[in-house]
């Protein structure tokens, strides 16, 4: 058994405590590039859990934290409308001034209420990837269940999007099942459902090599909420900064990557966006620094590792 492993037989997932130790491969980002960012914007808008469109529970994680229980919450319906109609246009515009590109993790019912908004994604050049049907966590799902949700979200985006999603991420915890499935499914290069590295990795899983993209809680605009430790902008800029100017440094010897986690309802704010503008224009200042989307980390990550370009299985 490898150092740090978890023994086989107790029903739980093998952990690996060592991952790639004080030797991390190089990952030879494009142009020599210290270090790649991945910006990813959330769209959760229109799948969060709400009586009023018949899901079990009203939504509970937002700026007002008042469970309202028996009916429709108009106040969470409200705010999280607030992404569609105004945040969003805010930060893609910012990308736009910046000339960045991101991954927009989208819930599908979001999409199938807002196919205008998947249309603007692509056709400013962003990836669109799976953030689950609803925005939800998979943990404990029954396996059919989880394998019917995965189905039902690859084909509402491609029908909103105009292609299927290569990405995964789940909201909060996945199953035992869920990486296995996304697997089995044939048309996912790499999940997101990983918090444990500063690079990416590849997982033998039903006989497949598949890339997992660690993403991040603590570089995230949803530290704005429940006083999880950012209050103004100059917060979220601030650390965020303080993380990349660290992972810049370390570059020089052993390049890493970076994600930023954004939502069109958080950051979108006028109090808040003006945090994002000044942390884009620190890190483009960086002439070595790939911004890149995560299918395109992803497969240059298979590269790296001397494997194949993925290619969807055909459907």
């Amino acid at each position: 058994m490898a150092d740090g492993q978890r023994p086989r037989g107790f029903g739980l997932m093998d952990r690996d405590f060592h991952g790639y130790g004080a030797t991390p491969p190089d990952p030879q980002w494009p142009g020599g590039a210290r270090l790649a960012v991945s910006l990813v914007v959330n769209v959760e808008e229109g799948a969060e859990l709400s009586l009023g469109d018949g899901d079990e529970a009203n939504e509970a994680a937002h700026e007002v934290t008042e469970a309202i229980e028996g009916g429709p919450d108009l106040l969470m319906e409200s705010h999280f409308e607030y992404g569609t109609r105004a945040g969003y246009w805010r930060i893609a515009d910012l990308l736009d001034r910046f000339g960045v590109r991101a991954t927009f993790s989208a819930s599908a019912r979001a999409l199938e209420r807002s196919s205008w908004l998947a249309a603007d994604i692509v056709a400013r050049g962003h990836e669109v990837s799976a953030h689950s049907y609803r925005w939800e966590r998979h943990a404990q799902m029954v396996e059919a269940d989880e394998r019917a949700v995965i189905a039902r979200t690859v084909a509402a985006i491609r029908s909103a999007a105009g292609r299927r999603p290569v990405g995964w991420h789940t909201r909060s915890a996945s199953s035992a099942n869920t990486r296995r499935l996304l697997v089995e499914d044939g048309g996912f290069l790499y999940d997101s459902d990983a918090y444990n590295d500063d690079l990416p990795y590849v997982l033998e899983v039903g006989g497949r090599s598949h890339v997992v993209l660690p993403y991040a809680f603590d570089t995230n605009d949803m530290r704005f909420f429940r006083n999880l430790g950012f209050t103004l902008g100059a917060d979220f800029q601030r650390y965020c900064t303080d993380a990349f100017e660290w992972l810049y440094a370390e570059g020089a010897r052993a390049p890493k990557m970076m994600s930023i986690g954004l939502h069109l309802r958080i950051i979108g704010r006028p109090g808040r966006i003006g945090a994002l503008a000044a942390l884009l224009e620190t890190m483009t200042a960086k002439r070595d620094v790939w911004f890149a989307t995560r299918a395109e980390i992803a497969q240059h990550w298979r590269w790296c590792m001397g494997l194949p370009p993925f290619v969807p299985a055909a459907e």
